[in-house]
């Protein structure tokens, strides 16, 4: 790598961290290890990482609650790490505004995949080069990363505002979840994996979107979801 990645280990795992932290040094990484919830908050805002690991069950503080504080200000890429390969935490993490979850024992090529496709996607969101998008009350500026509707200001996490633009950006068009999932996260769609489904939610609530039969961002069963341009 011509310019050397920060990425900040929350895990107070002491075995798996150096592991973690070994080897992603090997690969060109710079990592800095903190282990405890408690601190974690302070830290990364300080340091403002280029990408966070993030273990669930911490001392001082849990995972799901410094996901949820440093998404405040930070908008970079934040996977999380958990020995509890459940669905329900997966979930949380995502609402919390996670990029991502995987499910320990973390394997390390894996890893090194995931954390490369989130790297990929947020320089990606920075090439583009056209910059607002205007649907009569609703108005996204990928610049500023700002939604305004009804000339109120959204605020939506960085994978809420990705998502909302990739939506945008095909606007009248039907796009599948593994279409989404590649854009987004640059991995292929499992079958199972809910991430889309659910910040497509999170997304209808904010964007005021909530009726048993969403008119502004349909689902289109079978197919995918449809941002409706002229519904706003």
């Amino acid at each position: 790598m011509s310019d050397q990645v920060n990425i900040a280990l929350v895990e107070d795992d002491e075995e798996l961290a150096r592991w973690v932290r070994d080897f992603l040094t090997e690969e060109d990484f710079m990592v800095t290890i903190i282990d405890r919830g408690d601190v974690a908050v302070d830290v990364i805002k300080d340091m403002m990482p280029d990408l966070v690991l993030l273990d669930i069950r911490l001392p001082g503080k849990d995972g799901h609650q410094v996901c949820r504080e440093i998404r405040q200000f930070y908008q970079n890429p934040v996977i999380i790490l958990t020995a509890n390969d459940e669905e329900m935490d997966e979930v949380l993490g995502l609402e919390m505004g996670a990029d991502d979850f995987m499910a320990k024992p973390v394997r390390p090529r894996v890893l090194l995949a995931r954390i490369k496709a989130q790297l990929r996607r947020i320089g990606n969101q920075k090439s583009i080069t056209q910059h607002a998008l205007n649907f009569g009350s609703l108005l996204i500026d990928s610049s500023a990363k700002s939604v305004l509707l009804d000339d109120e200001n959204i605020n939506l996490s960085s994978t809420e505002f990705e998502l909302l633009w990739a939506l945008a950006n095909s606007a009248g068009e039907v796009m599948s979840r593994d279409q989404l999932i590649q854009q987004l996260r640059g991995l292929e769609y499992d079958g199972l994996d809910r991430t889309i489904d659910v910040r497509i939610s999170r997304l209808r609530k904010k964007l005021k979107d909530t009726s048993k039969e969403p008119e502004k961002i349909k689902t289109v069963w079978g197919k995918g979801y449809l941002f409706v341009p002229s519904a706003w």
